[in-house]
């Protein structure tokens, strides 16, 4: 990848592009829950010891040594933002360059989820876009599971991270089919993307993992200007590939007549999906050819590459990603709170102005100022002259 930002993994280390077609929702609304029964099967006892003992553990009590500090959203709706709950130390995101807001839609609930972990070492950095009509629950299962998982793998912090995060995605998808079969979600046509970034900050490296289409794009500083450079792509059922995975598996994808491409069971009028991976979405897995399998990134930052950007599709749909940066690079690095406040009011104001007003989508956006500390030394040397 160019601009000193070494990529590798599954995007075979080129530059990867957002796609720009619109998708005004991510499960067709006409076919609701409606569908041809439960999938059934026997409940996994050794996942229902998993999910019982990560309900158990505290996320911090995982990191184990060392400061480390978490916040994510609440499960509980809001009618505006989502509540924010945190554990460990006191964690001040003026001081890390942090921000995050999660703003809900039209809809009756918000079904974005995120999460943030900071140690000493290490970050987490992840946000969850439901869909369906119990997407908000398999998104903040989703979001309270992964990250623990993560933590759990003794993989975690060595040269087998990429394997490690693509098999903890596929053990949440089985978490959350043993949940659907225990009653504790429905998950059977309701699901959610997924983007995981792990942060190394001694090394400067990232490790990717993602389905869905919540991306994660890095600042790049171009002398005065910015450019937002994607770090992965939409998971689109019309690409090569994953149109072949869905046709092989029994799905077939067709044009909604609006906006959008959408996946269907072959002689069936479910489940409407118009992304290719996700997790939960049952019927769709087992049906349709939808997996719960990441496509995954390892990068190097460079001095050059001042933030990372994840939202969800709610900032997407209607602006780009230099866009997008060019919005949150306007504050400095204390300010990040109120970055990820702005882009969110921009991306607010474009769907109620393409859509007449008619929907807005859950806008989620986390944003991580790399150069936290390069600002806040620079502002020690002003202040001490």
């Amino acid at each position: 990848m160019g601009h000193g930002l070494c990529a590798m993994g599954q995007s075979g280390g080129k530059h990867v592009e957002v796609r720009g077609n619109r998708r005004r929702l991510l499960v067709g609304r006409v076919d609701g829950e409606a569908g041809p029964g439960v999938v059934a099967g026997e409940v996994n006892e050794d996942d229902r010891a998993v999910i019982n003992g990560l309900d158990e553990q505290s996320i911090i009590d995982m990191v184990g040594g060392g400061r480390a500090r978490s916040i994510s959203s609440e499960s509980r709706t809001t009618p505006g933002q989502r509540a924010m709950q945190s554990a460990g130390d006191a964690l001040d995101p003026a001081a890390l360059g942090l921000g995050h807001t999660c703003r809900k839609g039209s809809w009756d609930e918000n079904q974005d989820s995120w999460s943030i972990l900071t140690a000493e070492t290490h970050s987490l950095y992840a946000i969850f876009d439901g869909h369906g009509g119990k997407g908000h629950d398999v998104s903040n299962f989703v979001k309270d599971s992964l990250p623990k998982l993560i933590l759990k793998d003794t993989r975690f912090k060595t040269n087998e991270q990429a394997n490690m995060i693509s098999d903890v995605f596929k053990k949440t998808q089985s978490l959350v089919t043993t949940s659907d079969r225990m009653g504790k979600l429905s998950a059977q046509m309701s699901g959610t993307t997924a983007t995981v970034c792990i942060h190394d900050h001694n090394a400067s490296t990232f490790t990717l993992a993602h389905v869905g289409n919540s991306l994660c794009v890095v600042a790049l500083a171009l002398g005065t200007t910015w450019r937002g450079l994607p770090l992965m792509r939409a998971h689109d059922p019309t690409l090569k590939e994953e149109r072949s995975r869905i046709e092989r598996n029994g799905g077939r994808i067709v044009f909604d007549g609006h906006d959008s491409y959408r996946v269907y069971a072959r002689n069936a009028h479910y489940p409407g999906l118009d992304i290719s991976r996700t997790i939960g979405d049952l019927l769709g897995h087992l049906e349709c050819g939808i997996t719960a399998e990441p496509e995954v990134v390892e990068g190097k930052l460079a001095p050059e590459h001042k933030a990372l950007l994840l939202c969800t599709n709610g900032v997407w749909e209607f602006i780009e990603p230099t866009d997008a940066v060019t919005i949150v690079m306007q504050f400095p690095p204390q300010q990040a709170m109120a970055a990820t406040e702005r882009l969110a009011k921009e991306a607010w104001d474009r769907w109620i102005r393409e859509e007449g007003g008619a929907v807005v989508d859950d806008i989620t956006v986390v944003l991580v100022r790399l150069d936290a500390k390069e600002n806040s030394a620079e502002g020690s040397k002003t202040n001490s002259v």
